[in-house]
């Protein structure tokens, strides 16, 4: 009788426990499904919600490059030297010149609570500075802007660049996610190879003399290294893709302002982190990348992966500085 009670227990105990499997399932069918069907809402939501947004000023814009276009009665010389050449230096030069206020005079006050390395240009070597400021000037002028010209005609030749109707919103962000990936591996094996030991003492040491760079380092180079790091991975992704000649200016101008922000010195609220590239100039043997996505692969972060500095490579969405949040260890008393 015994046996019997506890065969028809574990029956009923079976039987309830697959009742209860069939209801998990059923809550996780329900579950993904509504999910699924809020993301998919969502989505197309966004989408026609960007669509229209971007309708009013696409109209706006596209307009304005016709006035701008025709008002040079379609001069693609003047065109592309305007856009390829005088926007991104007036862009760069803006950006460094607010940044070097605050270099060379320390003010406004707060901003040094910013600065990566503490106790490093405050102030600034003024003789440096001008030496620095005097390179970068050579290097857009007798470097940058020949190779712009050599460039001109490879857009020529790929015939689109001067279109009177401009890229659509979306193909720009495809361009722009390309221009970055093509970027990032030239200049991460580009950057590595000047690390060589003979590169290195010839050429890319005059970059590195900044162990605490400033925005307008960005450019201080060697004007072989100008060629091969700074300018051909920023030109390559337009050439390749034969792209509208808005497309380059903006591209170039993100491009110049992006590098000045990662060699500026200071981890400022809303702005990407600059912390990768300060730690290279730091300690010269890591970070070599732009994205850190070669880094990763090729093992040349796992020092900087194992530092507070690390910890601070994020973007500041506050104003308590990270370096104060995040501080580093203290020293060891020796």
């Amino acid at each position: 009788f015994q046996m019997k009670k506890d065969s028809g227990y574990s029956t009923m105990a079976e039987h309830q426990k697959q009742e209860e499997k069939l209801w998990d399932a059923l809550r996780i069918t329900a579950y993904v499904f509504s999910t699924g069907l809020l993301v998919f809402t969502l989505v197309n939501s966004v989408s026609w919600f960007v669509q229209n947004f971007w309708d009013t000023p696409g109209h706006f814009w596209q307009t304005t490059w016709l006035k701008f276009y025709y008002h040079y009665e379609g001069d693609e010389w003047t065109i592309f030297l305007l856009g390829a050449a005088l926007v991104p230096c007036l862009a760069f030069w803006c950006f460094n010149g607010i940044l070097l206020v605050a270099d060379v005079t320390g003010k406004p006050n707060f901003i040094t609570r910013y600065r990566i390395q503490q106790g490093k240009n405050d102030p600034v070597d003024t003789k440096k500075l001008r030496q620095a400021i005097y390179t970068a000037l050579c290097n857009q002028f007798f470097v940058s802007f020949p190779m712009l010209v050599l460039m001109f005609y490879v857009m020529q030749w790929w015939g689109n660049t001067f279109s009177k109707e401009l890229p659509t919103f979306q193909w720009f962000l495809v361009e722009l996610s390309i221009f970055t990936l093509v970027e990032e591996v030239l200049f991460y094996y580009s950057h590595r190879l000047v690390h060589h030991p003979v590169l290195y003492k010839n050429i890319h040491k005059k970059h590195h003399e900044w162990t605490a760079p400033i925005g307008v380092v960005s450019i201080y180079a060697h004007p072989l290294e100008h060629i091969i790091s700074n300018t051909l991975p920023v030109m390559a992704g337009p050439m390749i893709l034969g792209s509208h000649i808005v497309s380059i200016a903006v591209w170039f101008s993100l491009a110049l302002i992006t590098t000045s922000i990662s060699h500026c010195g200071y981890h400022l609220p809303f702005l990407p982190s600059p912390e990768f590239h300060d730690f290279h100039h730091l300690k010269f043997n890591q970070c070599y990348g732009v994205l850190g996505l070669l880094d990763y692969l090729h093992g040349t972060d796992t020092v900087f992966r194992q530092t507070k500095a690390y910890k601070r490579h994020k973007v500041l969405l506050g104003f308590t500085p990270l370096s104060e949040s995040i501080p580093d260890e203290p020293k060891r008393a020796e």
